[in-house]
């Protein structure tokens, strides 16, 4: 997998657009003026969590000796999941109740932006070849970055998609998500075979 296929996938799995509508459920209590403070805040402490994760999650795959493989295949797995939501999602998906508190890592930060899936996926990425850490440093990055862009112009975007327009995209964000899904699960199944032949 390259930089831009890595960031694609990253992009996808944080689906900006597809949480817009919780984004800003969240933040309507909060003055206008101090809205955004508290978006980039938050959007930094995703980004530094999520590269915890990244640098972090081979030592832990270590410990708990799992396989390059094994990793790969719940990865495609977990991906499948994800895509499936995006394109039926739940019914009551944005009809949680909203807290008046200032949030603070949860949950904007974390599961919205830094999500468990997310978090997968980046211990997969760092386990698939260890030593392309700064190629998966700048896939995250710019994942987050267009991300982070899109959830400070939400206002902006809303406006231009309007909500049937936001769930088109997040449908066709799952489309994408689910071929390259099947192809991480592929992959995972391919090398474990070619390993098992081989030995």
């Amino acid at each position: 997998m390259d930089i831009w296929s890595a960031a694609v996938m990253l992009f996808l799995i944080m689906d900006p657009l597809g949480n817009l509508p919780i984004f800003m459920s969240i933040l309507k209590s909060i003055e206008p003026k101090r809205r955004r403070k508290v978006l980039a805040r938050e959007l930094v402490l995703s980004l530094l969590i999520m590269f915890v994760f990244l640098f972090s999650g081979q030592a832990v795959l270590d410990f708990l000796n799992v396989k390059q493989q094994a990793v790969s295949i719940a990865g495609g797995i977990i991906l499948f999941l994800i895509a499936i939501r995006m394109i039926f999602p739940n019914k009551g998906k944005h009809d949680d109740d909203v807290s008046e508190q200032e949030p603070f890592i949860v949950p904007l930060a974390i599961p919205m932006i830094a999500g468990p899936s997310l978090l997968a996926a980046l211990i997969l990425l760092a386990n698939q070849d260890p030593l392309r850490m700064l190629d998966w440093s700048l896939a995250l990055f710019s994942a987050w970055a267009i991300s982070a862009s899109i959830l400070m112009f939400s206002g902006v975007f809303f406006k231009v998609l309007g909500e049937r327009g936001l769930i088109a995209i997040e449908r066709l964000m799952g489309m994408i998500l689910i071929m390259l899904a099947i192809q991480m699960f592929l992959d995972g199944v391919g090398n474990y075979f070619s390993l098992g032949v081989t030995n």
